[in-house]
């Protein structure tokens, strides 16, 4: 049975560099709860399209970015009692520069999943920012009795975007200063 989880953000941060960190497979484990133990197994980049060239030399943000094809394995343990670490294999399948991406699960735990990481520059109350949206359609194996763990899965990702949600703008304020250095 299909499951659906979305959640959204909002950030002060323009939409270029919000978009250059989340592209960027190597700041996943940074997002993630400390207790899940992430880590980047492998990565095999596709390069995306060209990057867009902002006007603003201030928004010319560099970094590395997973186009189209690209696969990321990760790994981390879900169960916090449970010491049994799991693989995770994602494939790119959307790429559009500072709007969206989208990667599916290839292997892994679920029977199939995937995400749709939304990004859109959006202003609130008068500042400047971006608003990050997540969209994930999963569906667990071992059909109606896999269904059963819907809850607990809803709850982990629920869990998983709250720590994202208050780690995100901290992560992205020393990203910004790391890039006023750059320009």
């Amino acid at each position: 049975m299909r499951q659906r989880f979305e959640t959204s953000q909002w950030v002060p941060y323009p939409v270029e560099l919000v978009f250059a960190f989340f592209a960027n497979p190597m700041n996943l484990p940074h997002l993630m709860p400390p207790k899940l133990a992430a880590r980047i197994e492998d990565v095999r980049m596709q390069p995306p399209g060209p990057r867009p060239v902002a006007s603003d030399a201030a928004r010319r943000f560099r970094s590395v970015a997973a186009g189209v094809g690209s696969e990321i394995l990760i790994s981390f343990y879900p169960i916090r009692w449970v010491p049994k670490r799991v693989s995770w294999m994602a494939r790119i399948t959307e790429f559009e520069w500072n709007s969206h991406f989208c990667d599916e699960q290839m292997h892994g735990p679920f029977a199939r999943f995937l995400h749709r990481h939304g990004i859109e520059a959006e202003t609130h109350e008068g500042v400047e920012g971006t608003r990050v949206s997540d969209a994930i359609e999963f569906t667990l194996p071992f059909g109606w009795l896999g269904a059963l763990g819907a809850g607990f899965v809803r709850g982990s990702l629920k869990r998983s975007f709250k720590h994202r949600q208050k780690r995100l703008p901290e992560i992205l304020e020393t990203a910004a200063h790391q890039a006023m250095r750059q320009a």
